[in-house]
């Protein structure tokens, strides 16, 4: 009997996606786990597996066209079994297997079609531009939205005013000296809107901070360094704040939670994927180190710059940016003295960072110059009392400024 295979939900804030290429002709043969289609959304290119063996009775959609999440792509069929004449006869759904894997970008399509994503297709529909006008500058000859905004200054793509015989409307205000732009909000960044405008009206936010002594982990590092470039790694302090938070968030599982606010219930997780926001050139991107408890420094040095150089090269794989259970934000150098970050929500808490520099400080009634930090820790005061977010604060700190214990046994 037939069966549809539409476009799975393929990950967070997802909705819609451009078919790049189809791997098999209507009339083809394929296996179970064999690559269906290539599919091309906002956030990642990704190649869809087929989730069961058979032929294929129809495609659906055209290579470059934009599908919606639930829209049929396919209709699969066994060995000798005709295509339906009419879409309702394929009556039963094939369930996609997930998660879809990412491939590197497609070359440009032969056709001569203009390779862009749907956001940057949308926001040339809004300004009026032509894709087919412009060369593209992304990888393999893709269009970008700056493609497209040059484009749009372009005079042969500014659509000339309709000539009119009505008496002239009232002028309307100009801006002041300099002008403006106008950045349509998509992508990434309507993403970034949509979240972080949810996590502040949604969460009940306080914020603590607390001041770090970061002498003997600086110390611990600039020897470790030596170890790790032999294993071929780049060992930052980041791979210690996570060993770090890990503790600490064992000894205070209700900070490893998110909120269920729909059915009003608390979600504690039994597993640590550790958030980390990077800035990219699209915006904030949290990448996720997954199962980072079952890591060791190495193993986490290795994985964070795995994650570095896939959201800079934009070819982070959807389960690179999806199911973090604890975030961690760090702007290194630039991290300021401290601030109060948005929590990543639906998690409960997120711990800010900030640079590490030399100060006065007074030990034993004596002013010594040490390597100072501070620590800025939001959580939601719905599930986290204050004194149980001051107890994991002080517990990241204690593992900062004693690390040896918690890395003993790495070489």
């Amino acid at each position: 009997m037939a069966r549809e295979f539409k476009l799975p939900d393929i990950g967070e804030g997802v909705h819609e996606g451009e078919v790049v290429k189809w791997f098999d002709k209507e009339g083809d043969p394929f296996r179970e786990n064999d690559p269906v289609v290539e599919v091309m959304t906002d956030k990642v290119t990704v190649q869809i597996p087929s989730p069961v063996t058979g032929k294929v009775l129809q495609l659906r959609a055209k290579e470059g066209e934009v599908v919606k999440v639930g829209s049929t792509l396919i209709v699969f069929g066994e060995a000798g079994e005709a295509a339906p004449s009419n879409p309702a006869a394929a009556r039963a759904t094939v369930a996609p297997l997930a998660p879809a894997k990412s491939s590197p970008p497609p070359p440009p399509p032969s056709s001569g079609e203009a390779l862009a994503a749907p956001a940057v297709r949308r926001l040339a529909k809004e300004l009026n531009v032509s894709l087919g006008a412009l060369r593209g500058t992304g990888p393999q000859g893709r269009i970008t939205e700056d493609d497209v905004r040059k484009g749009a200054q372009t005079p042969a793509m500014t659509p000339k005013p309709a000539t009119s015989l009505a008496a002239p409307a009232a002028a309307p205000m100009r801006p002041a000296a300099g002008g403006e732009e106008r950045i349509p909000i998509h992508g990434l960044r309507k993403r970034i809107f949509e979240k972080m405008a949810k996590s502040n009206v949604t969460a009940a936010h306080f914020t603590y901070v607390e001041e770090v002594d970061m002498s003997q982990l600086v110390h611990l590092r600039d020897h470790l360094k030596e170890v790790a470039e032999r294993k071929g790694l780049k060992l930052t302090f980041l791979p210690f704040f996570i060993k770090s938070i890990l503790g600490a968030l064992k000894e205070f599982p209700a900070l490893n939670a998110s909120v269920d606010d729909e059915r009003g219930e608390i979600v504690l997780k039994k597993y640590y994927n550790i958030g980390i926001a990077t800035a990219t050139e699209e915006g904030l991107t949290v990448t996720v180190v997954h199962d980072a408890d079952k890591k060791d420094l190495w193993g986490l040095a290795k994985e964070l710059e795995r994650l570095s150089n896939a959201a800079r090269e934009k070819r982070l794989a959807l389960e690179d940016v999806l199911g973090s259970t604890f975030t961690i934000t760090s702007l290194g150098k630039e991290g300021g003295i401290f601030a109060t970050p948005i929590i990543n929500w639906p998690e409960v808490a997120i711990l800010g960072v900030h640079k590490i520099e030399k100060r006065p400080v007074v030990r034993n009634d004596q002013v010594v110059i040490r390597d100072m930090m501070y620590l800025s820790c939001s959580f939601d005061h719905r599930v986290i009392d204050g004194h149980v977010g001051a107890a994991f604060v002080q517990s990241v700190r204690n593992s900062l400024e004693h690390p040896a214990l918690l890395f003993v046994g790495l070489e």
